[in-house]
C-alpha cells in the first residue's frame, strides 16, 4: 500500500513511475475504452429493468461512468437527457464542458472524495462532450443530507461520491415533474465513523 498527498502529488504520475520501475501493467481508474464499457453496463441494466427515461443523473469525478452511462443511454434510451453531477468545489466537468475542452482545475476540498479530480479523462471527455446533455453540482450540505436519506429510509450505506447524482435530484433543480428520471447511485465505500460523524452531524 502506498499512500500520497493529493493536494501535493498526482497520482497518475506515481502510478506512472511505479509501472515503469517494477514492470507492472497501469490500469486507469477511468479513462480508459474498456472502464467505461465496463461502467456503461450499470446505465444497460437499469433501462433493460425499468424501461426508456426521460433523464439520468450520473455521478461526474474522472468521467468513466458518465461517459458509458451516456453510450448505453443513446443506445438503450436515445431520447434520455444525461446529466453529470459534480461536487461544487471540483466543477472541472461542468466547467470543460462549457468551455469545449478540458479544464485542469486545483485539487478540491469536499466530502466526495470519490470525486477529486483536477480534470476528466481525455478519453472520457469527447463523449460526455458529444453525448451529455449537462453537468450540474451540488454542495456537502446536500450530499449529508442525502446520505441520511439513503441510511434512515431505504437502510442503504452510501458515500458521499455515490449520493452525487441522487442529491441532485433531490434539489428538483434539475427535472420537470412527471418524467421518467433514473439515478445512479455508485459506492458504498466510506470509513463507518466517517459515516456515522457525516450524518450524525457532529463534523
Amino acid at each position: 500500500m502506498l499512500f500520497y498527498d493529493r493536494y501535493a502529488e498526482s497520482r497518475e504520475e506515481i502510478g506512472r513511475r511505479l509501472a515503469e520501475d517494477r514492470g507492472l501493467s497501469l490500469i486507469p481508474p477511468y479513462d480508459h475504452p474498456h472502464v467505461i464499457a465496463g461502467q456503461g453496463t450499470a446505465t444497460k441494466e437499469l433501462i433493460e429493468a425499468a424501461g426508456r427515461l426521460d433523464r439520468l443523473f450520473v455521478c461526474l469525478g474522472g468521467g468513466g461512468l458518465l461517459a458509458g452511462a451516456a453510450l448505453a443511454a443513446a443506445r438503450l434510451s436515445p431520447n434520455c437527457k444525461v446529466i453529470g453531477v459534480e461536487p461544487e468545489a471540483g466543477d472541472d466537468g461542468r466547467q470543460s464542458l462549457r468551455a469545449g475542452h478540458v479544464v485542469h482545475i486545483p485539487a478540491p476540498r469536499s466530502i466526495a472524495d470519490g470525486a477529486l479530480v483536477t480534470h476528466v479523462g481525455g478519453v472520457n471527455f469527447p463523449i460526455i462532450q458529444a453525448l451529455v446533455d449537462d453537468i450540474v453540482t451540488v454542495s456537502d450540505a446536500m450530499l449529508v443530507e442525502t446520505m441520511r436519506l439513503f441510511a434512515e429510509r431505504m437502510k442503504m450505506i452510501v458515500e458521499p461520491t455515490g449520493c452525487l447524482g441522487a442529491a441532485a435530484l433531490l434539489s428538483k433543480a434539475h427535472h420537470r415533474p412527471g418524467e421518467r428520471v433514473g439515478v445512479l447511485v455508485s459506492g458504498g465505500n466510506v470509513d463507518l465513523d466517517r459515516f456515522a460523524a457525516l450524518v450524525g452531524g457532529t463534523t
